[in-house]
């Protein structure tokens, strides 16, 4: 097993640019234009950045952190309830170490949970085995668990609709083109629980495995811990610091996929050095799954083709999880 330095470079957070996307609630036209040239330079750039003006309120955000920490203090038995084992959609409890996110390195010191859109057993999709389609798993011996996350699940999701909004303007599209897209779509929201760097840890053993996100866009809560770490080409791994009543966003492959290789999506991981322990939410927002991805036309130049094939959101993802896990542990 190979040696992986974790060594971060602790640099201005103005490596990574904040932007506030208030302008996006604006009536006003040039508001949005504004917001789209802010978003297409760090989609450019590293496809990472703090988000601000994002409209989520603090309390709720709190109630997400204080919910999620009542989850990873229940015991191993009556967290094993909710396992994603019994679960055909990936939702429920993922158990420590049980993802390794990096081949090749030590397995991801982390336990985490997973909920998406509630769908009931006999909805249709779900009768026909739609891909990551189904009903979720919630702890019974938290009774505020469920609406807290149901609540900020559908908060979430608008925000995702908003920026993805905010995106088109920045491709030089019609704010409205991906309204299909953010129609019906699959999105997943995660807890993730992280102890403490171990101080003789395995070689290479972290929180969180470099890794790229399969999907369009993440936002990611965290707490003051810190942790979260991108790859940039010029300097190596730089810390992403936590910023008051921010999230960090970063775009994944699908974007990447979507805009001919043209918006980026990044390595990144985590290392808990804090000697604390870390709690993290990243919300996936991750698109309406009968769409099909075609090369935007306005990242496509003039005589040139696109570098993927078209793909449904689905294929796509499936794409994804067949190369990145074995069946046993698709759990992303």
């Amino acid at each position: 097993m190979s040696t992986v330095s974790l060594d971060a470079k602790s640099i201005s957070t103005g490596a990574l640019p904040l932007i506030d996307i208030a302008g996006l609630w604006s009536p006003d036209r040039a508001d949005w234009e504004s917001v789209g040239q802010a978003l297409r330079e760090a989609c450019l750039n590293k496809g990472f950045l703090y988000l601000k003006g994002h409209g989520v309120s603090a309390d709720l955000r709190a109630k997400v952190f204080d919910e999620a920490q009542s989850l990873f203090d229940l015991s191993i038995n009556q967290k094993k309830k909710i396992d994603l084992s019994h679960s055909n959609c990936f939702r429920g409890y993922e158990p420590m170490r049980a993802q390794t996110l990096e081949p090749g390195q030590p397995p991801d010191l982390k336990e985490g949970f997973y909920a998406g859109r509630e769908l009931t057993p006999d909805d249709p999709r779900v009768e026909a085995g739609k891909f990551n389609h189904g009903p979720n798993q919630w702890p019974e011996e938290l009774p505020a668990f469920q609406p807290v996350m149901a609540e900020y699940y559908n908060t979430m999701r608008e925000l995702g609709r908003l920026l993805m909004r905010g995106i088109a303007v920045s491709l030089g599209v019609d704010e409205k083109s991906f309204s299909a897209f953010c129609s019906e779509e699959l999105a997943t929201l995660r807890l993730l629980h992280y102890p403490p760097q171990p101080a003789n840890p395995e070689p290479g053993e972290k929180g969180c495995g470099a890794h790229t996100d399969f999907g369009t866009l993440t936002f990611l809560m965290q707490d003051d811990c810190g942790g979260l770490q991108v790859w940039d080409e010029d300097i190596g791994w730089i810390h992403a610091a936590p910023v008051p009543d921010t999230y960090v966003v970063n775009l994944g492959d699908m974007m990447a996929r979507w805009t001919n290789g043209r918006y980026r999506s990044t390595l990144h991981r985590v290392v808990n050095v804090s000697g604390k322990e870390r709690y993290s939410v990243p919300f996936f927002y991750l698109g309406n799954p009968d769409f099909e991805i075609n090369c935007i036309p306005t990242c496509l130049e003039e005589g040139g083709s696109p570098k993927y094939p078209p793909a449904t959101v689905e294929q796509h993802y499936q794409e994804m999880y067949q190369a990145t896990y074995s069946p046993a542990d698709a759990s992303v």
